[in-house]
């Protein structure tokens, strides 16, 4: 299947991608290493993945906390919590571990035997191992009934799960994170229901504030920063003994729960946009921007969905600073009507204010579907491409996927995780797979990789001239080496003022160190198709 939908891929961009290199002057270093990645491809996924584990991968944008730590070490911290495993629901309970309920610490620590069967079962439970759809229970409904087993965990394990995400970011040399989280919103969904819904957005966010629908905002900042210097301490950051994850650059967006309520979802993403613009203003580099999360096809999600792209729209006229990123199109055909495969990813764009969207999986289901990829192209706006989780969770893969439509018509794409611990993946497996199901060259995977530092949500200016076009630097950078160690007075200047741009330097230092490895090509093999 991946065979065939590579060359079908192949055909699909033989005008742009797939004669990219054609097009495109290459440096002699860059030529080097565009024939050793088909040295490579040549031999197989297994070389192709040594290949690509220290190519720089810059920034994941789309990739949720919880979802990216791996089952072992939630089972190992509900040990430590003291909580009960069921065996029978495979999931966590509270104490006390009476009856079926067994102690989760006799699942890991030091203490043998290990009920091994148990364990095993409850990592396939928390993750799609070993997975398998079926009729009554499809991938997609594994995939979202994870997140709820493994649940009830003590919020004080946070800087051990971001240290966990920062270690193996930094070991594939990848060097900026955007983790997606969801903040305690207990107080502001209390205060919600308690006035009730009311449409006119201006006086609902007027009675939400009054009555201190915004007392989580202090509580949601220190949480993010209590993680940061938690996790930079397990790592020895500023000492000696540093560990790699200390050069993992992460921020974080505020994930909003889509699946209720009207009132709960607009105080929520009230508090979501109040949190963010105090995190702005104070620079704090902590939150940096706003998502919507859940299941895209669930009944409030699909009724409510133009109703909270409106929230959208008046709280982005209030707020007009803080960044928005929203899931949308995470659909395939049968999961929901044809006509609500029509709107979502226009209406995210053009209502919510979308800068990026999430999976955009429907677009080509979409009404006029080429006008919006045009708008989209146009607009600069980013797609971040989950192709795992989009097999896992739609069984959307090969041909099937629109990533060849989406880079045909120039709309900037990046390559992201979502849910690595879920998905059992990690950022090198999504890059070989791209490289192996739509045959990109070293050029389009490094496109990918400066577009995805491109459309962070890191302040300042970009280094580049033009948006989403890697040739020529900013002015005061402009005639520099991108990524030198010793940029000139005006652009280190330049670079200290901006964050996003001096990240965007970090990434060109990084393609400079490692296609200068590439002095020897091994020879490719001849490989029958």
């Amino acid at each position: 299947m991946r065979r065939a939908a590579r060359l079908l891929a192949c055909v699909a961009l033989a005008a742009t991608a797939c004669s990219h290199d054609a097009k495109v002057r290459l440096s002699p270093s860059e030529a080097r290493t565009s024939r050793a990645l088909l040295s490579y491809e040549a031999q197989g996924p297994l070389p192709l993945r040594a290949f690509l584990d220290q190519f720089p991968k810059g920034a994941d944008l789309h990739v949720h906390l919880s979802g990216a730590v791996y089952a072992e070490t939630f089972i190992r911290d509900a040990g430590e919590d003291g909580l009960c495993v069921d065996p029978v629901a495979l999931k966590f309970a509270k104490p006390p571990c009476r009856g079926k309920l067994i102690p989760a610490s006799q699942l890991s620590g030091d203490k043998t035997p290990v009920n091994q069967d148990l364990y095993d079962r409850l990592v396939d439970a928390f993750s799609m191992r070993s997975y398998f759809p079926s009729t009554a229970f499809s991938g997609h409904d594994q995939f979202f009934s994870t997140f709820a087993r493994f649940s009830g965990l003590d919020r004080r394990h946070m800087p051990e799960w971001v240290d966990e995400i920062a270690s193996r970011s930094a070991e594939q040399n990848q060097q900026y994170l955007e983790l997606m989280d969801t903040p305690a919103f207990g107080h502001a969904a209390q205060i919600a229901h308690a006035i009730g819904w009311n449409r006119d957005f201006a006086k609902f966010r007027k009675q939400l504030l009054d009555h201190g629908v915004a007392q989580e905002v202090a509580a949601a900042r220190q949480d993010v920063r209590d993680a940061e210097a938690g996790r930079r301490q397990l790592e020895h950051c500023g000492t000696p003994q540093a560990t790699g994850a200390c050069q993992t650059e992460i921020r974080y967006i505020y994930q909003v729960l889509r699946g209720f309520p009207p009132e709960q979802v607009f105080a929520q993403t009230l508090l979501g946009f109040e949190t963010v613009r105090a995190s702005m203003q104070a620079h704090d580099d902590t939150w940096v921007g706003i998502n919507f999360v859940m299941p895209e096809d669930g009944y409030i999600s699909m009724r409510d969905y133009t109703l909270q792209m409106q929230m959208l729209d008046y709280l982005h006229w209030v707020y007009p600073e803080v960044h928005i990123s929203l899931h949308a199109g995470e659909l395939a055909p049968g999961m929901v009507p044809p006509e609500g495969l029509r709107f979502h990813i226009r209406q995210a764009v053009e209502l919510g204010h979308a800068e990026r969207i999430g999976h955009g999986v429907d677009v080509m289901y979409e009404d006029n579907a080429p006008g919006l990829l045009k708008e989209l192209a146009q607009n600069h706006i980013m797609v971040e491409i989950n192709l795992s989780s989009n097999e896992g969770i739609l069984g959307i893969e090969g041909d099937e996927h629109p990533l060849p439509s989406y880079r045909l018509a120039h709309v900037p794409v990046a390559l992201s995780t979502d849910d690595e611990g879920v998905s059992r993946i990690d950022i090198t497996h999504e890059y070989e797979r791209a490289a192996m199901d739509y045959h990109l060259t070293y050029q389009d995977l490094k496109q990918m990789a400066r577009t995805g530092m491109e459309h962070n949500f890191l302040p300042g200016a970009s280094l580049w001239e033009q948006p989403d076009v890697f040739k020529e630097m900013a002015g005061a950078c402009k005639g520099d080496t991108p990524g030198s160690d010793k940029p000139l007075v005006g652009c280190k200047a330049f670079l200290d003022q901006n964050e996003k741009a001096a990240a965007q330097w970090e990434l060109e230092r990084r393609f400079s160190e490692f296609e200068a490895k590439w002095v020897y090509v091994p020879q490719t093999p001849e490989k029958n198709y």
